[in-house]
């Protein structure tokens, strides 16, 4: 196919109009971040061809891999240079007019709601090229791709339109010329490039040079030794690997020689990435081999449910020929995976017991996340039990399991629990009323994995979990002076006429009736019994579409809530045998139960009639 020689001119993908919206039209206190993305990206050029050199000959260079910086404060222009893999027309279009990942929209609303931090989330998303605009009036990139001979040159000013013409370039590599604004011409000046690299990019393993002189140590910083760097190095280190902007929340940096020699700097944020949740369950630490970068996203490198991690792992035991898909099933990969997910989780456990407030800040962000450990690795479940943390009825913040067991009642054999969707709603339930008056701690559970590893873990410590939405409440054991047991089991006496109504007017509608332990204030709650699937449970596998129909419940009953006990002095009562009372009460108890629980009503219309007669029923006397 004969290329066209006219220039072409595009429309920007409708997120990328709105980022340069908000990145052309404001000032930044630290807008010169954009130097770091654009030298970030440059690096990365430069080690996309080192690998690729490794399999394709007719991709290797005599010429060493460099960026090369280059400024006129006359013209006011800045140029960042690389020799690296560049891109072709196809590349152009995929990299430079669109945002090519899920969640944009959100990425957008978040990025107009920050108003301190707008840089960090450009860089967060990956998207770092357009923070160009917070400085430039035009950006200019002509590159080659290495094996290719045609070069282009992508031009744009940032306000919905780009183009793309046929250039002239003699190698391969990239060229991104940022035609400075009026208030911008700072960056063209050799002291601020200077002082800019130096604060932001020493780290960069390829040479950044600014004429003959080399800015940057230019080495790879995992292999120096820990006692040799900075704090502010390995939180630059940071951001250029994960293109964040936040500090790292924790850093480890482990040197491991032996059988298999390898060298981790790993990073846990300190903010949660935009893309911990999307379905691909990518991992973000990089694979070097003999400080050869091989792959971001080699799945068998760290586990899912340790995502989080950014930063590098380096292995000189690894093959340089290996294929990143031959990677996946190598033996030392996994070996070295074993041990970095050993030493992470000791890391972790160690911060949970020396800073549990800032470690509660972690379990935040990256809980959920860190859970799906207990259902997918079966070798690692108790280690990532000791680190786990919930919230709970108890008095203080977040509590782990052992000191759930430290703190249970005299008489209590099991680890109670209630799971549901939304936390707050989760608390308010009227299932904890009986475990909270007479001190019985619940673990509080709203994270959908939640209902998963509690499949596979039936206990701690000899304790079993039991949640309080199935089968008896078990709290006969557990004593409490607030109701004598003798009064207790009046009050449910009381309730014989009452249930035998409330069962012949709701028929399957419900599984049983029965009197309620665990209430003390709402009248009703509806429960799984014994040996049936849980209520949150069932829940969730309705949503996703797993199951069609559940078990009916068992409908409670408070013997001492006073509507419990007025509807149970009725149905004592020969003469409203016939009454509809009893019968509309059966349906609003239930329809109660499910509105508390967060469903609705089976049948609106029938509960809106039957409250109304009821209520006018009240209003008559």
């Amino acid at each position: 196919m004969t290329q066209t020689v006219e220039q072409e001119t595009f429309t920007f993908q409708t997120e990328v109009g709105q980022l340069l919206e908000i990145v052309a039209g404001s000032l930044y206190s630290n807008r010169e971040v954009f130097l770091r993305e654009l030298v970030s990206n440059a690096s990365d050029a430069c080690d996309k061809l080192r690998y690729g050199a490794l399999t394709d000959a007719s991709l290797s260079s005599e010429d060493a891999l460099e960026i090369t910086l280059s400024n006129d404060p006359k013209k006011k222009t800045l140029s960042i240079s690389d020799n690296g893999i560049g891109m072709t027309h196809a590349d152009l279009l995929a990299t430079l007019g669109t945002i090519a990942k899920s969640g944009t929209g959100a990425f957008i609303e978040a990025l107009k709601a920050e108003e301190k931090d707008k840089p960090g989330l450009i860089g967060q998303f990956g998207v770092g090229f357009y923070s160009a605009f917070m400085v430039a009036t035009r950006v200019d990139v002509v590159t080659r791709k290495a094996g290719k001979a045609e070069a282009w040159l992508w031009s744009s000013d940032g306000k919905g339109e780009f183009s793309i013409a046929p250039a002239e370039r003699a190698h391969s590599g990239t060229t991104v010329t940022l035609h400075l604004k009026k208030d911008a011409k700072e960056f063209a000046e050799e002291a601020r490039i200077r002082h800019i690299i130096k604060t932001y990019s020493e780290h960069i393993s390829f040479p950044v040079k600014l004429g003959d002189d080399t800015l940057n140590a230019a080495e790879a910083l995992w292999t120096r030794p820990a006692k040799d760097i900075s704090e502010e190095q390995y939180t630059e280190f940071y951001r250029h690997t994960s293109h964040a902007y936040d500090a790292p929340w924790h850093v480890m940096h482990n040197r491991v020689e032996g059988t298999l020699n390898h060298t981790s700097l790993l990073f846990v944020p300190s903010t949660q990435p935009f893309d911990l949740f999307e379905s691909e369950r990518k991992s973000h630490v990089n694979l070097y081999v003999n400080r050869v970068f091989i792959s971001e996203t080699t799945k068998d490198l760290i586990p899912a449910f340790l995502r989080f991690l950014r930063g590098v792992v380096d292995s000189e035991d690894l093959s340089l020929n290996v294929s990143r898909e031959m990677l996946q099933t190598d033996p030392q990969l996994a070996k070295i995976k074993a041990s970095i997910t050993k030493k992470v989780l000791s890391e972790l456990k160690k911060k949970a017991n020396k800073v549990p407030e800032e470690y509660a800040t972690f379990w935040g962000n990256f809980g959920s996340v860190l859970k799906e450990g207990l259902v997918e690795d079966a070798a690692l479940r108790d280690r990532i039990l000791e680190i786990c943390r919930f919230a709970s009825t108890g008095v203080g913040d977040l509590i782990g399991l052992a000191d759930y067991v430290a703190r249970m009642k005299e008489g209590q054999e099991a680890i109670y629990y209630i799971a549901g969707d939304d936390a707050t709603q989760v608390a308010q339930s009227p299932h904890l009323e009986g475990f909270k008056a007479k001190g019985v701690e619940v673990l509080l559970l709203a994270d959908h994995v939640d209902e998963f590893w509690l499949q596979h873990i039936p206990d701690f410590d000899g304790k079993p979990f039991k949640s309080i939405t199935r089968g008896a409440a078990d709290l006969d054991q557990v004593q409490s002076d607030d109701m004598p047991e003798a009064e207790d089991m009046e009050a449910e006496a009381n309730l014989s006429a009452l249930i035998a109504a409330i069962k012949a007017e709701l028929g399957e509608a419900v599984k049983d009736v029965r009197p309620s332990k665990r209430l003390t204030d709402s009248p009703v709650c509806l429960i799984a019994d014994d040996g049936d699937m849980d209520v949150n449970l069932e829940r969730l596998l309705k949503r996703h579409g797993q199951l069609q129909h559940g078990a009916p419940r068992v409908l409670e009953l408070n013997p001492s809530h006073p509507i419990i006990t007025k509807l149970a002095d009725c149905a004592k009562e020969e003469a409203t045998s016939g009454d509809d009372l009893l019968k509309d009460a059966a349906h609003l108890l239930l329809d109660q139960a499910r509105i508390v629980e967060g469903e609705i009503p089976t049948d609106p219309p029938e509960f809106a009639r039957r409250l109304a007669a009821v209520m006018a029923r009240a209003f008559s006397k």
